[in-house]
């Protein structure tokens, strides 16, 4: 009998570890699955996969009752988190990859102050525009300016309405490079500055052709869109299916991003987050996931594995011009942001 209730203990305690669940939210599609199943096959733990298309739902997310162990907050997203205590503090030193990451890159993060401590690199991107150069030009009826003006400008992108117009619903990133174009700093604009640089967009709402952060791919890549905003892996997603179709930085510049890897401050397992981000930010993993994704892999330029998938994939490489042409996406103060997204759903409705 006491051999038989070893047994059972032991039958228990394995059934246990077999149902090791770890919760990840992450942006929607944003890794290669076959990069998942290694890891639960290598730890015989279950990945229960959350995905969100929008910054809104993974603060929603964070706000309800059920917790994550890993999460993927864009670098924009950071000083909220942080300041409403949703993040724990993240130690490098557990994570035997770190030192595998850009060190360009990590200086950028460096930069964001909710960023230090909390946050590694994940994936990254730019925000720019994809454009089906010979439908746009019939439409714009001249040659196109590698311009924001083409979709801030209302009698430009009026030209080009008959041929289909995307915009990424992204209030960050729309509000960012409008005031950007315009010449403005959203990091020092008031509350009511930023809601009224959006609202040249009222009219031009309900005649775009897609307002949504992932039906617009098929769209461009369908030749339903002569032109849309849209982040680089995105665009490149679309480009595979349809060569008519180029990614553009405009002359103003394009927003960087960075998606970065955290742990919530109520993760119900950290120490198989530790496991699971050390896993993803492995060389050959990361690289599956930029692979898969199309975004850019966080890896130092100078790593052989990093000089393959340049070689391989330069389009998923930003170049040292583009870099210069490009900035990265400001973080907004409480009040900013509130006011961004009140403006944001207003403009929402114009569509209904």
């Amino acid at each position: 009998m006491k051999t038989l209730l070893c047994l059972l203990t032991l039958l228990a305690c394995s059934s246990v570890h077999a149902q090791q669940v770890l919760r990840f939210l992450s942006w929607q599609d944003y890794f290669d699955p076959e990069v998942i199943e290694d890891f639960q096959r290598s730890t015989g733990v279950h990945v229960e996969y959350q995905g969100f298309t929008t910054a809104e739902e993974l603060m929603q997310a964070m706000q309800s009752s059920k917790a994550y162990d890993v999460i993927v907050p864009s670098h924009f997203m950071l000083k909220e988190l942080v300041e409403a205590n949703r993040l724990a503090p993240l130690d490098t030193s557990r994570l035997a990859h770190y030192k595998q990451f850009d060190p360009w890159l990590l200086s950028i993060l460096a930069g964001q102050p909710a960023a230090n401590g909390h946050v590694v690199p994940y994936l990254w991107g730019s925000v720019g525009m994809v454009v089906n150069a010979k439908m746009a030009q019939a439409a714009y009826g001249a040659p196109l300016p590698s311009s924001w003006s083409l979709l801030f400008e209302p009698q430009q992108v009026s030209r080009l309405f008959g041929c289909g117009v995307g915009l990424i619903d992204a209030p960050q990133e729309v509000a960012s490079l409008i005031l950007n174009y315009k010449g403005r700093n959203p990091t020092v604009s008031s509350p009511r500055q930023i809601a009224k640089a959006l609202q040249p967009l009222e009219p031009l709402m309900p005649k775009f052709a897609e307002l949504d952060n992932w039906a617009y791919i098929d769209a461009l890549a369908q030749g339903k869109l002569c032109l849309a905003m849209s982040w680089s892996g995105h665009a490149l997603r679309a480009i595979e299916r349809n060569p008519a179709l180029n990614y553009v930085i405009p002359d103003e510049g394009a927003a960087m991003y960075i998606d970065t890897l955290a742990i919530p401050a109520n993760a119900p397992n950290p120490e198989l987050a530790y496991r699971f981000i050390d896993f993803l930010i492995a060389p050959q993993n990361a690289i599956r996931n930029a692979r898969a994704t199309h975004f850019y892999p966080p890896l130092s330029s100078d790593s052989p594995a990093m000089q393959q998938f340049a070689a391989e994939y330069p389009l998923q490489v930003m170049s040292s011009k583009q870099r210069r042409a490009s900035y990265l996406l400001e973080s907004l103060s409480g009040a900013q942001q509130a006011a961004l997204e009140s403006t944001w759903q207003k403009l929402r409705a114009t569509r209904q």
